[in-house]
């Protein structure tokens, strides 16, 4: 009888295929997950170290342990060491591989913030982007070389550089702000335009300014100044390391390696889509606890995130943890709400008529159970009608606003994939195109054919349905986490003496939050109902000493 069990691929193999070049390297296990993050100046000499035989007997056992779980690697390409110190980052706060140990915490890189609202704008460091009118720059991998930088545009445009508010008086005396002028010797709007040039110069428009320090040096080197000619090369060298123009990796995003629009037409071929899924939905139902049982909707449009048609729901009508039913009930609130809100928006539609509208809109709100029993004729006119208002949806730019996807992915096996074509077939949405990916195998599951599809780990149209998976699950995790702390939040007010569950609500009700609650006075607490101004009193102490 053969083994069921999968046999470990020959990584060694692929190696030679890794180039020569700056980037990032992901290992990942069995079950295709990311277990390690790495980055290297040269991608095939870093990734060939981990696989040669006396190098693993050198290892210590952290390393083993992931070179035993790892299954399969993939690299990615990067323009300089900066942007893989960058890129490498991003990615390991976004998939916490258990074998990373840096960068797994809050920490940040470097960005320089200049808030122009100040009448002596200084350029400061600071570990956050915030939206407070302030001009960022950056981030920047290296911290040493930027306070080097600093330090150059300090001297060479006379800008002030750390610190608070207006030049003190040792700032407008010293001999370090002498170029072009003392600070005492000009007003705020002059020195304003010294804090452009030294903006410019920060963006990355200093190719002549190196050059003069290039100039500088040769010259240093011919005199025998060595010593001046090495600190010029250490400074042109950080100026360069700071000043270079360097991708922003955004929360998600990779190197363009990856070929999203080719990535999207290779799932139409290998599913023979009719065409090449320019929307694509994805759910994913998280039931962590039976407190909260939340689900996610994420949308990508052309091969890649499109965040501002994101979806979460909280699950209102499945008593503990059914997935199943949970799918069932987030995919008719979904597509209801579509089809209602393009009916609503096009009440002339010839394709869906009033009576057609009532008809769909009584089998959306009929109850589920009852629904199930319903015989469903093919070629029933409702079904019919639906579906050509699908192809208007589709193709018509006023549905723009409220279309319908080209493909839905729903996360999980048989069973989420049959409650969602339920409840697709019960709206008219029969012709939608739909599959469910069970996460352990990665098997595909498609309505109408037994068995599952599965294709090759290093499918560009299995790694393009991994990414919506990947983040349709952490988009309902996070949903799930923030509803989770608000609960504990609210759970403080339990042990406020004098508030009864009855109080909690009202006050919670009122304030919407207990963050917002342990911002209010004790006048706007009392006016809640049913709360008097001794006990308003006492929760005001009470949320101040907790």
């Amino acid at each position: 009888m053969a083994s069921s069990k999968k046999e470990k691929p020959d990584l060694q193999k692929r190696v030679h295929e890794v180039p020569h070049k700056p980037g990032v390297y992901l290992m990942r296990d069995r079950f295709n997950r990311v277990i390690y993050v790495g980055k290297a100046r040269d991608l095939r000499k870093r990734v060939s170290s981990y696989f040669l035989p006396s190098k693993l007997a050198q290892a210590d056992l952290k390393t083993r342990a992931m070179l035993d779980a790892t299954w399969d690697f993939e690299t990615h390409t990067v323009r300089s060491e900066a942007e893989s110190v960058l890129l490498e980052g991003k990615l390991i706060k976004e998939y916490r591989p258990r074998y990373n140990v840096s960068f797994r915490d809050d920490k940040r890189f470097l960005v320089v913030r200049v808030d122009h609202s100040e009448e002596w704008p200084r350029f400061r460091l600071a570990r956050f982007k915030k939206d407070d009118g302030s001009r960022y720059f950056g981030p920047y991998a290296h911290a040493g070389a930027l306070r080097q930088t600093l330090n150059f545009m300090r001297k060479k445009f006379g800008v002030l550089t750390f610190g608070r508010g207006a030049p003190t008086e040792r700032e407008l005396k010293s001999s370090t702000y002498q170029v072009p002028v003392r600070l005492s010797e000009i007003s705020a709007e002059q020195y304003r335009e010294r804090v452009a040039q030294a903006g410019e110069f920060l963006e990355g428009k200093s190719r002549e300014m190196i050059a003069a320090l290039e100039e500088q040096m040769q010259k240093a080197a011919e005199k025998m100044d060595f010593e001046k000619a090495a600190e010029l090369r250490n400074m042109i060298n950080d100026l360069r390391s700071t000043t270079r123009p360097t991708r922003r990796f955004t929360r998600g995003s990779l190197p363009s390696t990856i070929d999203p629009l080719a990535d999207v037409q290779a799932l139409a071929d290998v599913l023979r889509l009719p065409r090449a899924p320019r929307i694509m939905e994805c759910f994913d139902i998280s039931n962590i606890s039976a407190t909260h049982v939340v689900a996610s909707m994420v949308c990508f449009r052309d091969g890649v995130p499109d965040k501002d048609n994101y979806r979460r729901y909280r699950v209102r009508t499945v008593e503990g943890q059914d997935d199943f039913a949970s799918m069932a009930e987030v995919v008719r609130r979904r597509y209801s709400r579509v089809l209602l809100e393009a009916r609503q928006a096009n009440p002339d539609a010839a394709e869906f008529s009033q009576e057609n509208a009532a008809e769909t809109l009584a089998r959306i709100s009929s109850h589920p159970k009852r629904s199930e029993t319903k015989s469903r004729d093919p070629a029933a006119k409702p079904q019919s009608n639906a579906t050509g208002f699908l192809d208007s949806a589709r193709n018509d730019e006023s549905f723009v606003a409220v279309r319908l996807p080209d493909f839905i992915i729903v996360d999980g096996g048989k069973g989420q994939l049959s409650a969602a074509c339920r409840e697709l077939q019960r709206l008219g949405l029969h012709d939608l195109p739909i599959i469910g990916l069970a996460k352990e195998r990665e098997e595909i599951y498609r309505p109408g054919h037994g068995l599952p599809l599965r294709l090759p780990m290093d499918s560009p149209a299995l790694r393009l349905l991994q990414r919506i998976r990947d983040e349709a699950h952490r988009f309902a995790n996070a949903y799930h986490q923030l509803l989770m702390k608000k609960r504990v939040e609210e759970s403080i007010l339990d042990d406020c003496p004098g508030v009864s569950q009855n109080r909690k609500n009202l006050l919670l009700r009122r304030f919407g939050s207990v963050n917002r609650l342990r911002k209010a006075s004790v006048e706007e607490i009392a006016a809640t109902e049913g709360i008097g101004r001794k006990l308003a009193e006492e929760v005001h102490e009470f949320l101040r000493r907790h």
